[in-house]
């Protein structure tokens, strides 16, 4: 089964978290959370989920996870600023291994640089930054781009981001 990084700090969505987190564990993966600094709890701009950091991102190695899980809300601007976080995104759509991101969540592969050429959707708000990175943007509840990156928009689009990323995951047989 996957080991699925999860990169995640204050202020995230929190359904956009706890719900694919479910689906995944559900299926038998096991699901990381990584933010700047380790040791600490983070909560989601609704107050409803906290978070335990499994590990601070000077302590993982990207080799050492087999898929990449971004969550929205304002937890992707807020770690993009770490060019340590970056890189460690960047690993993961340079090796074509899964990245799953829902919302704002593209924000961090914008700052990666990594989606020229790529299929993809997210937030309506982004739209226009996902372009002038160089990706064709898809106004779809979910969008998979060559089995790899997996896309959402918003929380409404959750049963099909879920759907999504745990068959993608199954089809890869992690």
């Amino acid at each position: 089964m996957a080991k699925v990084a999860t990169l995640i700090t204050d202020l995230f969505e929190d359904i956009e978290y706890v719900s694919p987190k479910e689906a995944l564990e559900e299926a038998g993966h096991t699901v990381v959370t990584i933010d700047k600094e380790g040791n600490k709890a983070v909560r989601g701009k609704q107050g409803e989920a906290r978070v335990d950091i499994d590990y601070g991102i000077a302590d993982v190695n990207p080799d050492d996870f087999d898929a990449l899980f971004i969550p929205g809300g304002f937890s992707p601007d807020l770690l993009r600023d770490d060019d340590r976080v970056v890189a460690f995104a960047k690993k993961f759509m340079s090796d074509m291994k899964p990245v799953f991101a829902i919302c704002h969540g593209p924000q961090l592969l914008i700052t990666a640089r990594s989606l020229e050429g790529r299929d993809i959707t997210g937030y309506k708000s982004i739209q226009v930054d996902l372009e002038n990175a160089g990706a064709n943007f898809h106004d779809e509840e979910v969008f998979v781009c060559q089995k790899q990156l997996v896309s959402s928009r918003t929380p409404k689009d959750l049963p099909a981001f879920n759907r999504e990323i745990v068959n993608l995951l199954k089809e890869r047989e992690l």
